[in-house]
């Protein structure tokens, strides 16, 4: 089964699959090296490798238990990505995550933009039922960005990660299809 292609743009932004080509880019523009708020961020660990990101890079595109979207700027650099994983069929599930590899391109909107065309796409095109997240209670920017885009706080894995030389909570969020459709009637 060939995957869905699409493609979206706002403001000279744009928001598309990830393909083979993308791999080297991706690790020069983003890994090269890590921004240091994304591995806190995201739980990574500081740096990686060129030969570390790139297979996994690879592995990623042919794999039919996600998708993974880039977002360009409008000068053609990969800034970012919104990925739904984890996907189980059967269950119609599957985990998000995104993230903006560079401080600048930060509150700008293209993290809300991006994650309700990633969710649109989940719900709508590939009709999935459920999408759930993580995020660090330090994290709030992306926590409020889930809020907004209708996702609900689950539960609270209190002191559950490190944060240098303190504890924070993981916090467990999900929107259900019918929410989505709720919030986005039409």
């Amino acid at each position: 089964m060939e995957k869905i292609k699409i493609t979206w743009e706002k403001d000279g932004f744009i928001l598309r699959p990830a393909n083979k080509e993308d791999a080297e880019d991706y690790y020069r523009q983003n890994f090269h090296p890590l921004d240091p708020k994304i591995a806190r961020f995201t739980g990574c660990k500081p740096s990686f490798t060129h030969d570390e990101v790139v297979n996994f890079f690879l592995s990623c595109i042919d794999n039919h238990e996600r998708y993974d979207f880039l977002i360009i700027d409008p000068n053609g650099m990969i800034i970012g990505e919104s990925v739904i994983n984890e996907i189980d069929w059967d269950l119609r599930s599957a985990n998000f995550r995104i993230a903006i590899f560079h401080s600048d391109m930060r509150g700008k909107g293209l993290g809300s933009w991006a994650t309700h065309m990633t969710c649109g796409f989940a719900f709508e095109q590939l009709h999935l039922h459920r999408l759930e997240l993580d995020v660090f209670s330090f994290n709030s920017r992306a926590e409020k960005t889930y809020l907004k885009a209708g996702f609900k706080r689950e539960g609270v894995l209190r002191d559950a990660i490190k944060d240098g030389d303190n504890y924070a909570d993981d916090i467990l969020m999900a929107i259900l299809e019918d929410e989505w459709k709720a919030l986005h009637k039409s």
